[in-house]
């Protein structure tokens, strides 16, 4: 068995061997300045890396040139995205599961956590409470149950959240993650009007992915590792993929979330539309001290901007799992999207006290939605709910096409004016509302056409007098 990156078989396009081969390359040529300075300068094109020259990139310990890395990353995040986070918020349906995953406190044997499947009225209910926070993108959330959150289940909670409309709230966009499923069944989702459809992959190394996944449907690495084929098969435009930083050596895991995305680019034209990477957090009866691939918060800063190199077009996201000084400096080095205010148990929104009985993981970064808005803003950033290219069909390779060239600032900076000036009006505290309107005209100014300018002010002030959802 061979590596090809345009294969369809899991273990072809993520091949054991190209990996080990790789990780082995990159410790060897760490310090081989001339190799890293050649990397760099391809990098500086704006056209991304393969995954084994961003491995020499992570593997390179040499402070001037790790220096140059991070500059390179937050340079690039800046040319893609200028300064703006979008947000949302994770929304979590049921946490029955029949998978025996050994990292999560829903796996089969736990039988002393609350098992919880929330009502279509129950989801109504989440869905006010989110919106009364200023939340306009969700990411659904279910543990993988045939029977308890059959496909049919999903669907009715999309299309019950996608109805409620709260005094100015809607949801404009909803991510669903949920396990790996059949074509047939990512064409339903597709029709029902979902973002991004996003499956983590925990591991890439088959043998322990198979040791940490020892029972249930989700044991088969091959069918886990191809949904994302799958889905784009099914007519699913946008995916994100990412790993669970700590199930496995860091490297190995770098190499093959890279390697996933090249293949996706080699097969369907277009890459993950995020790349999402979180740490195993203590949750329940789970441990992360259990797992001997813990990183330190520098490493984990490093992995994230040599992603941001390597594939500069894909959006990159940051939970609450992560502390609030964590978020603030991988923020930097190329994350764009970020949660706030999450709660990761089953109808947690609308307890007025966090439950913990029934998270997934242990939110470290607990402050409100105003809170986060409020800290992106004194730190520079624009916070963003836009879901304009979602709903103008800016997907998938269209999508791609205008971000590798530069184009859809264009529409990005004008949209989170737009919504940011939305929630400030909705939802915000006078602090936050006073700053936000500060940034708002000190913004406007950097937008490069005049006729946006104008069309934007305009737009400000029909929204100052009551009208909503405006986008480019």
């Amino acid at each position: 068995m061979e590596y090809n990156v345009k294969s369809l078989k899991a273990e072809e396009f993520i091949h054991d061997g190209e990996i080990r081969e790789t990780v082995r390359y990159a410790e060897e040529h760490k310090h081989d300045i001339q190799l890293i300075d050649r990397i760099l300068e391809k990098a500086k094109e704006r056209k991304g890396l393969s995954h084994r020259e961003a491995s020499v990139l992570l593997a390179c310990d040499l402070p001037d040139k790790i220096k140059e890395i991070y500059d390179l990353a937050e340079q690039i995040k800046k040319d893609f995205y200028g300064n703006r986070i979008v947000l949302f918020a994770p929304l979590y349906l049921s946490n029955y599961c029949v998978n025996g995953c050994l990292y999560c406190p829903y796996h089969l044997k736990n039988k002393h956590i609350p098992r919880k499947k929330l009502t279509q009225e129950e989801v109504a209910r989440e869905v006010i409470a989110l919106q009364d926070m200023g939340h306009k993108r969700l990411a659904i959330e279910s543990g993988e149950d045939p029977v308890n959150n059959p496909i049919e289940y999903i669907l009715e909670c999309i299309k019950t959240i996608y109805s409620i409309k709260h005094k100015n709230g809607a949801i404009r966009r909803v991510n669903v993650n949920i396990a790996a499923t059949t074509v047939e069944n990512y064409r339903k989702l597709k029709d029902a009007g979902i973002g991004t459809y996003i499956l983590f992959q925990e591991t890439y190394n088959k043998k322990n992915y198979e040791i940490l996944h020892p029972t249930g449907p989700k044991h088969n690495y091959d069918y886990h590792t191809e949904a994302m084929d799958r889905a784009m098969e099914g007519g699913i435009d946008d995916v994100g993929i990412g790993v669970l930083f700590g199930l496995d050596n860091y490297q190995y895991e770098f190499a093959g979330l890279l390697m996933h995305a090249e293949h996706l680019e080699a097969v369907h034209g277009v890459g993950p539309h995020t790349i999402s990477v979180p740490r195993v957090k203590h949750a329940d009866d789970i441990d992360p001290n259990e797992f001997d691939n813990s990183l330190s918060d520098e490493m984990f800063c490093k992995i994230a901007a040599c992603i941001r190199i390597a594939v500069p077009y894909t959006g990159m996201i940051i939970s609450t799992r992560e502390t609030a000084e964590v978020r603030e400096k991988i923020i930097r080095l190329g994350v764009s999207q970020i949660s706030g205010g999450s709660r990761t148990s089953v109808g947690g929104y609308c307890e007025e006290e966090r439950p913990h009985d029934t998270e997934q993981f242990d939110v470290s970064d607990n402050r409100t939605l105003d809170e986060v808005v409020n800290w992106l803003m004194r730190i520079g950033y624009i916070p963003s709910f836009c879901t304009a290219c979602y709903r103008e069909g800016r997907t998938g390779d269209r999508f791609m096409s205008l971000c590798k060239s530069g184009q859809i600032q264009n529409c990005c900076h004008p949209n989170a004016l737009m919504t940011l000036k939305e929630f400030l009006l909705d939802y915000a505290s006078e602090d936050t509302r006073k700053i936000g309107e500060e940034m708002i005209q000190q913004e406007i100014d950097n937008i490069p056409k005049e006729k946006v300018r104008e069309i934007v002010r305009e737009r400000l002030q029909k929204i100052e007098q009551g009208d909503r959802d405006f986008r480019f």
